[in-house]
């Protein structure tokens, strides 16, 4: 036979063959798997049939241009030898027997087809059972299948040994985090879903790139069971797949989400700290929450001033703590988690928690009803202030009004009248986060203008001024 050296350098050619031309695959009775291999492999068509026993193959070419035939082997098509039993009748060549788990190029002129056909009989998958370790293992699980899957091998133009993939599958349940949930409003696509902040059981089904004895695989954190199917040839043919399950797997594993949210107080006179992340202004109103997967037993959220918690002042045994922080200090939080031997252990990122010093000033005039949001509230600055009452009072002697929050204030009005412009009195007591103690008085000037004009210059400019 005739060796055809270097076949391989007219790939190019090969996609116009394959557009016009018609291959036939005749006498076979399953469906033919077909597949289209990645282009570095230089083939066209990766064939897998079912068996080869009496299959053979026609080409039906679309110009008078000569037809050969070829086959190759694992030495690639650089070595391709010609097939001498083509049959030729006009258009149509063809062979009455395929020569299984062979490369094969049909040669039209110029133009190039080149192929891979696989007899599957000869690498037929069996699965016979499936295991799983429960050891306690707090990171991996290994299941064990026991059965027959040998490697279904082509090779490519160049010759290196490429393994098809059966498709092999491994399914089971796990907990996931979150995912979307709906906010109810199906018409409102354009409505963003908001995060679902829970774990949620799901199957997996993760692909196997090849079989293997050991499969080894993160520790789901619920028990399952652990499913093997396959192969993809055999679920075309009639469904024929075959699975192997294990029995129940008992998880020691555990996984835990933290979730700390500070209440946004949003006062415009309440004084933040520089780059604060938790705490700030006392008081400070946080809500620490963990949500732990089925095998947590035993949990608490800890406090320490020191942040290595070489030294844990509070433990708190319970998933939501919900704290008021009105001492000004930095203290450290985070979440420990264990399973019921203790095998497994699981810490959180620290949360640092800074409430700052306190601090109150009292501003002594501004300008009600003058310029609608601006300066029309009288409010102290503060910070830290978690005790306070002020009282504020006319040249008489007489309380105009009062109110016991730093964020509040006074609107200069009397039993819903504008008090007239002037001087009035305020006594604040307070108490700040760091034990301080106030006790301050003073003067409030209102002060009431009004925009009057005057006309215009000779340019048409408006001259104003205030009365």
């Amino acid at each position: 036979m005739m060796k055809i050296k270097y076949l391989f350098v007219a790939l190019a050619l090969a996609t116009a063959l394959l557009a016009h031309a018609e291959l036939q695959f005749t006498g076979n009775t399953h469906q033919v798997y077909e597949e289209t291999p990645a282009a570095n492999t230089g083939l066209n068509r990766v064939y897998v049939l079912y068996s080869t026993d009496g299959v053979g193959l026609t080409y039906t070419a679309d110009t008078e241009n000569p037809v050969t035939w070829y086959t190759y082997g694992e030495m690639g098509g650089g070595y391709a030898e010609e097939l001498t039993t083509v049959q030729h009748e006009g258009l149509t060549t063809s062979i009455a027997q395929l020569i299984p788990n062979k490369g094969y190029v049909i040669e039209e002129g110029t133009s190039r087809f080149y192929f891979w056909v696989t007899d599957y009989s000869g690498f037929r998958l069996s699965l016979t059972s499936a295991s799983v370790e429960s050891d306690g293992d707090c990171g991996t699980a290994t299941i064990h299948v026991e059965g027959l899957c040998p490697d279904i091998v082509y090779y490519t133009i160049t010759g290196v040994r490429t393994v098809l993939d059966r498709g092999l599958t491994l399914r089971y349940n796990n907990l996931v985090w979150g995912g979307d949930i709906t906010n109810g409003n199906e018409e409102d696509e354009e409505e963003e879903a908001e995060p679902d902040m829970h774990w949620l059981e799901q199957e997996i089904v993760e692909p196997l790139a090849s079989f293997k004895n050991a499969i080894a695989i993160p520790a789901p954190t619920l028990n399952t069971t652990f499913t093997v199917s396959g192969d993809k040839f055999l679920q075309l043919w009639e469904g024929q797949a075959q699975s192997v399950e294990t029995g129940m797997y008992s998880t020691a594993a555990i996984d835990v989400r933290t979730i700390v949210v500070q209440e946004d107080k949003e006062h415009d006179n309440e004084k933040k700290l520089g780059g604060e992340t938790l705490g700030g202004s006392a008081p400070a109103h946080i809500t620490f929450t963990a949500l732990c997967t089925d095998a947590v037993v035993h949990k608490e959220w800890q406090m320490s001033r020191d942040i290595e918690f070489n030294d844990v002042e509070l433990r708190l045994n319970q998933e939501e703590v919900d704290q008021v922080f009105e001492d000004a200090g930095i203290s450290y939080w985070r979440f420990y988690a264990t399973n019921a031997a203790g095998t497994c252990e699981w810490y959180s990122d620290v949360y640092t928690v800074n409430i700052g010093e306190s601090e109150l000033v009292c501003p002594n005039v501004f300008t009600p009803g003058t310029s609608e949001g601006v300066n029309d509230i009288w409010k102290v600055s503060y910070r830290s202030i978690v005790k306070f009452h002020c009282c504020i009072f006319n040249k008489w002697g007489n309380m105009i009004t009062e109110f016991s929050e730093p964020w509040q204030g006074w609107d200069g009005t009397y039993r819903g009248k504008q008090c007239p412009a002037g001087a009035y009195y305020y006594v604040i007591q307070a108490e700040g986060s760091d034990g301080k103690k106030y006790k301050l008085s003073g003067d409030i000037n209102i002060i009431r203008y009004k925009r009057v004009d005057h006309g215009t210059s000779g340019d048409g400019t408006i001259i104003s001024g205030g009365e």
